[in-house]
């Protein structure tokens, strides 16, 4: 099988999804394309092909056959061609030129008296340096047998233009060049989100080379040099901090507003901002490879994983242009009007329905990273909407995966502070996660830790150590032979605790308990998923029954224990063939093959974390299982919005479609309204941008 590489081509003037699908029909054709994804928000085609049948030259030629640029230089953000940012002017200053042509032009009649003074010639030369942009690319398409909505209405203008109304043909031109810039407005104010986000990348790092501090760009840092950030600076890169403190604002990594100080061991991401003091920072990640830089990446991507009611009304466009074309025929052959064969050509909006998913998507996923939750495209997003059944990992998920001391008992009074500070003691040079609960727990209650001797591990049960004379051991309960007899120890494992035995000179002297910390949010956050309708919330998990148990009981939900990570994948597919759409909400890590059988997968506090980046089809940047249920809204907000933007859409056309074959809708007040169900569908999906409340 031949090689392949994978190619990023900038593409230039596509205005909505419906040319998004032309070039990527165009590209597609080329001998050597394995396949080819154009991801409009991102202006740019991600093509799998092989090096040794495609060239450059042959994308560029493909896409300028379809009628857009390949651009010699990559367009910037800040080059793009700027657009108005005021939704309501826009909408104020399209609806007064409707008005005008509507009221001035066609109630009172002055349309007719400008047609007559004017000489046919000289309108029609009016007509087509107005609309020679247009006409070009419908002749394109119809070279490669392809019907766009201009050719719709460049039909209707040459209709009008045959029984000798060349005024209305250029309404109709006029409002093709207006709809045009609507709907390039509407496209480009799903993308700005995007843009936004991208504008946050620093683009220069202050760096030390050879004793001196150089301003280089950020693409030219090297991993491992060291950069420096001062008050107020964005950090260029991520990487861990080796000098300076300073309270650095996270919030366009993890969504979270309150800052954090950062000092020596810090681990600190590009894009944040150093709003306190100044650090010195040893480079790990620079440019796309930073955690900024594939948040950047996965969003401007999502677009590519396409929501099954977008396909629906991406087939639903191809179909329905055709439709439109033979009911002005039919029109034509009952009515024997011209011109309101003309008006059904010219009304159609073929283009709202292409854009009344991906705009609210676009709007969703963009917005949603701005608050810390990475969603990878919009058919997870319709799946989310939809989902039924959560299954929920424990540890590192619903728990910090830190251990804590939750009880110290005595046996045959022993002082409890006394067992505390011996454990430690002993557990001092332990690297163990128990043994930094222990150290922990007796610094908590202002116990330091004696400096132990003859220091020995003992593996698969804990340690022994020399503490003022006396020989400690700290381990599991088997160190003690009758430990079943003991009461107190079957209440803990009961309860779903890690039990340490600590002895003095071979004699137990007490018994240290240790849980899991379950996060706090955790409860009130599955009550949430339970209000929004979640039939079944479940916890799978490796550990002991106990544990599982304890900890089910205190969430009110199901659970299933001692789990390798094949039982969770089954248990997703058991539920799936069951009919369910289930979510799987994981640490990103071991958690990976489940995550990705799961029709959503979701990784909790991955920032900085490659493979949950990879493996989850949502990402929360931060530990923080408010952002679940958020996100569960979020979802079924979107569905709304969309649902509501294709009602709108068909509506509308078939009002339109219906006045215009009735006669109704003379050409030029068909062209006018024919740019405004765009303002309608941006209106509505610019509510994703606001709160992400339900």
């Amino acid at each position: 099988m031949a090689k392949t590489v994978r190619l990023e081509v900038p593409i230039k003037g596509m205005d909505c999804a419906q040319c998004a699908h032309h070039v990527e029909k165009a590209i597609g054709e080329l001998a050597g394309v394995v396949s080819v994804e154009v991801l409009l928000a991102a202006e740019r085609a991600v093509i799998h092909a092989d090096p040794q049948r495609v060239h450059l030259a042959a994308i560029r030629q493909a896409v300028k056959s379809a009628g857009y640029e390949v651009p010699e230089v990559p367009v910037s953000p800040a080059t793009r061609q700027a657009v108005p940012r005021h939704f309501t002017l826009l909408f104020a200053s399209v609806f007064a030129l409707v008005v005008a042509v509507v009221v001035v032009g066609e109630w009172l009649g002055l349309f007719a008296p400008l047609n007559a003074a004017i000489p046919l010639p000289l309108g029609l030369a009016l007509v087509l340096v107005g609309g020679y942009p247009v006409f070009r690319n419908v002749v394109r398409a119809a070279s490669q047998r392809r019907i766009t909505s201009h050719t719709l209405m460049t039909l209707g203008a040459v209709a009008a233009l045959a029984v000798g109304e060349w005024v209305a043909a250029a309404i109709v031109v006029l409002f093709m060049r207006v709809g045009d810039f609507v709907e390039r407005f509407t496209s480009e104010s799903a993308r700005r989100a995007v843009k936004d986000l991208t504008a946050l990348a620093p683009q220069t790092a202050r760096v030390e080379r050879n004793g001196f501090e150089l301003e280089v760009p950020v693409d030219e840092v090297a991993p491992g040099e060291s950069v420096i950030v001062r008050p107020g600076e964005r950090i260029p890169v991520d990487g861990e901090v080796v000098a300076g403190h300073a309270t650095v604002n996270q919030a366009t990594i993890t969504g979270e507003a309150m800052p954090m100080e950062v000092g020596p061991g810090s681990q600190v991401f590009a894009a944040t901002v150093a709003t306190l003091g100044s650090i010195r920072v040893k480079a790990t990640r620079v440019g796309e490879d930073t955690t900024f830089g594939r948040v950047i990446k996965l969003v401007e991507e999502a677009e590519a994983h396409r929501a099954e009611v977008q396909r629906l009304a991406d087939k639903f466009s191809g179909y329905y242009l055709p439709v439109v074309a033979g009911l002005a025929a039919v029109t034509l052959l009952v009515s024997r009007n011209p011109l309101a064969a003309a008006s059904v050509l010219v009304v159609a909006c073929s283009c709202s329905f292409a854009l009344a998913t991906p705009v609210a998507m676009l709007a969703s996923i963009a917005a949603a990273a701005k608050r810390g939750l990475l969603i990878k495209g919009g058919k997870y997003l319709e799946e989310l909407a939809g989902a039924d059944v959560v299954l929920v990992d424990k540890t590192g998920t619903l728990t910090l995966g830190r251990p804590y001391i939750t009880d110290v008992v005595p046996l045959h009074n022993f002082p409890a502070s006394e067992i505390l500070l011996l454990a430690a003691s002993a557990e001092r040079y332990s690297e163990h996660p128990l043994a930094e609960a222990v150290r922990t727990a007796a610094g908590a209650q202002g116990l330091s830790p004696l400096d132990p001797q003859g220091f020995t591990p003992i593996p698969g049960v804990g340690v022994r150590a020399q503490v003022n004379g006396q020989e400690v051991v700290v381990g599991k309960e088997t160190l003690l032979a009758d430990a079943e007899s003991v009461p107190v120890l079957h209440t803990l494992k009961a309860q779903g605790k890690t039990l340490l035995l600590v002895l003095v000179d071979n004699k137990a002297v007490g018994v240290l308990a240790a849980a899991d910390t379950l996060r706090p949010e955790v409860s009130v956050a599955l009550a949430e998923l339970k209000a929004l309708g979640i039939q079944q919330v479940e916890v799978l998990t490796g550990d002991n029954q106990h544990a599982a148990a304890a900890l089910a009981e205190r969430l009110g939900v199901r659970f299933r224990a001692n789990l390798l990570p094949e039982d969770k994948i089954r248990i997703v597919k058991e539920y799936q063939k069951q009919g369910h759409k289930v979510v799987m909400i994981g640490d990103g890590v071991n958690d990976a093959p489940a995550l990705a059988q799961a029709n959503v997968g979701i990784a909790l506090g991955v920032a900085g974390t490659h493979v949950a980046l990879e493996a989850a089809h949502v990402a929360l940047m931060r530990d923080d299982w408010t952002l679940v249920p958020a996100v569960f809204r979020l979802a079924r907000r979107t569905k709304r919005v969309v649902l509501g933007n294709l009602a709108f859409t068909g509506l509308y056309n078939l009002i339109g479609l219906s006045l215009a074959a009735l006669g109704f809708l003379p050409p030029t007040v068909a062209a006018a309204a024919q740019s405004l169900p765009d303002l309608g569908i941006l209106g509505n999906s610019a509510r994703l941008l606001r709160s992400e409340k339900a």
